[in-house]
């Protein structure tokens, strides 16, 4: 049994999401069957984060275990042919220990939020972006985003069917830049609630349109009707994870 590690670029415009269900095609179901076409074994890939329908990836890990000891060059070539005209991409694989998990082995998620800010519709980047043709107020939400960082309760910016254990989470780093109509927002945690990264997007998004939030009060409600809405999920995109050898 050799245990290989990949790395996938997928535009989630089409799909249902990372998990495999019986509402369409999945990145899960693409890479698997992609996989036992190339040679025959039917596996179960594991990711570092389970995005939702409509999300993207520009480097999502996920790992999967072959009977049969395979050129880790073949294997994503193999991958890559089956994938074609299909939006998922492998951009790396590699042999790694057994003892790697793409999602438990994770020591950090990055996630950034692509918003266009103009007046004039989105066509190039449709579903890629969440066009805000009201203007924005940057600096508004830049400060509200600081009191994000941090370990907090973060009930009010979670989905309802969110099935994580607790609430709790930290927060390691907000950051938002503007390039022209480009805003951008990105976020550092080892683990996110259900939609949280879009219900804080929303919420700063809010903000930035002048709505008075405040971010403290949010918290103390542990209400999820006290933050903002959820941003769509065309803007959202799963940027990369870390795993405490790559600092070794």
């Amino acid at each position: 049994m050799t245990r290989y590690k990949i790395n996938l670029e997928y535009d989630g415009t089409d799909l249902i999401g990372w998990q495999t269900n019986q509402d369409g095609p999945s990145v899960q179901s693409l890479v698997e069957d992609a996989i036992f076409k190339f040679c025959g074994e039917n596996v179960e890939v594991y990711s570092a984060g389970r995005t939702d329908a409509g999300v993207h990836a520009i480097s999502m890990v996920a790992h999967f275990d072959l009977m049969r000891d395979q050129d880790e060059q073949t294997v994503m070539r193999a991958m890559n042919f089956y994938l074609v005209n299909k939006p998922v991409s492998v951009l790396s694989c590699e042999k790694v220990s057994d003892d790697f998990h793409a999602r438990f082995s994770c020591v950090a998620r990055h996630y950034k939020y692509v918003v266009i800010n103009r007046s004039a519709p989105v066509v190039l980047d449709k579903n890629r972006v969440w066009w805000v043709p009201q203007k924005l107020d940057v600096g508004a939400m830049k400060s509200a985003a600081k009191k994000l960082i941090g370990k907090h309760d973060f009930t009010s910016f979670r989905a309802a069917q969110c099935q994580a254990k607790s609430p709790i989470k930290t927060l390691d780093s907000v950051s938002i830049t503007q390039n022209g109509e480009e805003i951008i927002f990105e976020f550092s945690a080892r683990s996110f609630l259900h939609h949280q990264v879009r219900n804080m997007v929303g919420t700063l998004v809010e903000i930035g349109m002048g709505k008075p939030y405040d971010i403290d009060k949010i918290f103390d409600a542990k209400d999820r009707s006290a933050a903002g809405i959820t941003a769509p999920a065309s803007g959202l995109y799963f940027v990369a994870a870390d795993y405490a050898t790559d600092a070794d």
